[in-house]
């Protein structure tokens, strides 16, 4: 499993994030406080404060080319 922390800003953002997470095939989970949810259903995502950033984990030993693809809502 890979981690990473992420932020959505904007429902643009959103709508981008799920279309690259849909290609994955295997689980991405977002983490907000005691709430997790699918990272492939955005009213999953929704229901998260998208105020602060959100913890992700892929599912997967190889995550190098997702997180490439998402590397502009990764913040550290």
């Amino acid at each position: 499993m890979k981690k990473t922390t992420i932020m959505l800003a904007t429902i643009n953002d959103v709508k981008n994030f799920v279309s690259e997470v849909s290609l994955c095939d295997y689980d991405v989970d977002l983490l907000s406080g005691r709430y997790a949810v699918d990272a492939k259903s955005i009213m999953g995502i929704f229901s998260l404060d998208l105020s602060k950033p959100i913890s992700l984990e892929a599912h997967t030993d190889d995550a190098s080319e997702f997180f490439e693809n998402i590397k502009q809502f990764i913040v550290e």
